[in-house]
């Protein structure tokens, strides 16, 4: 992992905006996505929080504000709700594509690591005729491929079976334990209250709460899925 500065954020977002014609998608947003933090972001659907995933993963650009990247930028993974791949391609070939497309080293390898890692050894069709389960899971493959600092996952665990998700969460705090980022939005509270360190609440596309676990338990925006 690439050295930065002393508690340099890996992204920082400074006033992002959305919006969609009339419509605010997200109002003016200020956070920072540090080294060893796992992030939750929670809110009701419609809140921002895929807004502000797609933002910071850079698949969207704001229409207002900046994200500012560490000096030594950082590499960043991102699971999108919907697939993210090519449905006439198996899972290996759209691992296969994608690992040359960001320059990995040893393709070959790295497929087959990813495959055994997601349990996706198996399957050997079309994507589009995989079940939602391991599309999901093909989406969390194709994010692990450039070994990355920063991974942004956007409800990653709402189409997989418990054991999938005990599987996922493992990966995840992998990325955390070697001084990597997580950020995940999830209605699911059971989720933010094992592997949140810290709380991001989002409510009608503003950020209504931003800070450590222990202080969102007591705030009022916890009573928001109360």
């Amino acid at each position: 992992m690439a050295a930065r500065p002393d508690n340099e954020p890996f992204l920082s977002a400074r006033g992002v905006a959305r919006r969609y014609g009339s419509h605010e998608a997200l109002a003016p947003t200020d956070l920072d996505v540090r080294a060893g933090e796992t992030l939750a972001l929670v809110g009701p659907n419609g809140a921002g929080k895929s807004t502000l995933l797609a933002i910071l993963a850079g698949a969207l650009e704001p229409t207002a504000g900046r994200v500012e990247r560490a000096s030594a930028a950082p590499r960043v993974g991102w699971v999108p709700q919907r697939p993210a791949q090519y449905g006439r391609l198996t899972a290996r070939e759209n691992l296969e594509l994608f690992a040359r497309l960001e320059g990995v080293q040893d393709v070959p390898g790295t497929v087959e690591r990813l495959l055994a890692l997601v349990d996706l050894v198996g399957p050997n069709r079309p994507a589009a005729s995989l079940s939602t389960g391991n599309q999901q899971r093909l989406n969390i493959a194709l994010s692990l491929l450039a070994d990355p600092e920063v991974l942004l996952l956007d409800e990653p665990t709402a189409a997989l079976d418990p054991g999938q998700r005990r599987r996922l969460w493992s990966l995840v705090d992998v990325v955390r334990e070697r001084g990597g980022a997580v950020v995940f939005a999830t209605q699911n509270l059971d989720e933010v209250e094992h592997h949140a360190d810290a709380v991001a609440v989002l409510q009608a596309g503003r950020l209504v709460f931003l800070g450590p676990f222990a202080e969102y338990e007591r705030s009022p925006a916890a009573e928001i899925f109360a």
